[in-house]
């Protein structure tokens, strides 16, 4: 009996902890962008813009964003100021991505989906 009233605190501290965290939210919403040349060479330093594409979104909320690659080769972008601003029954997105590296410019877009990571390479000309 005695055993048990000093586990009972410690107990009701780890449920505590473990429905605190639960209630958290779950993975930010991140768009990760990879840049290669035409020999498939990973660019760091390689300028990348996403747009939120108005066309093509549930939302008319502009939304800009430029990062330069690290030395991997990629850009991440956090995408939950975005999809905060929005409101929950935005759920997915798209982006246009412009790269551009000295003389080398590259295009595409991205579907990103909210708490997810989603992931595109663009390739530069």
């Amino acid at each position: 009996m005695k055993t048990l009233k000093s586990i009972l605190p410690i107990v009701t501290i780890l449920l505590s902890v473990t429905l605190l965290y639960s209630c958290k939210d779950k993975t930010p919403s991140v768009a990760k962008i990879f840049v290669r040349s035409n020999s498939n060479e990973l660019l760091q330093d390689a300028r990348v813009v996403i747009i939120a594409d108005i066309s093509k979104n549930d939302s008319d909320i502009e939304y800009v964003d430029t990062l330069m690659t690290n030395s991997s080769g990629f850009a991440e972008f956090n995408l939950q100021d975005y999809y905060n601003q929005v409101g929950k029954e935005v759920t997915v997105a798209t982006f246009d991505v412009i790269c551009k590296k000295a003389e080398l410019t590259g295009e595409d877009e991205i579907r990103t989906r909210i708490h997810t990571t989603a992931v595109e390479t663009i390739y530069v000309k």
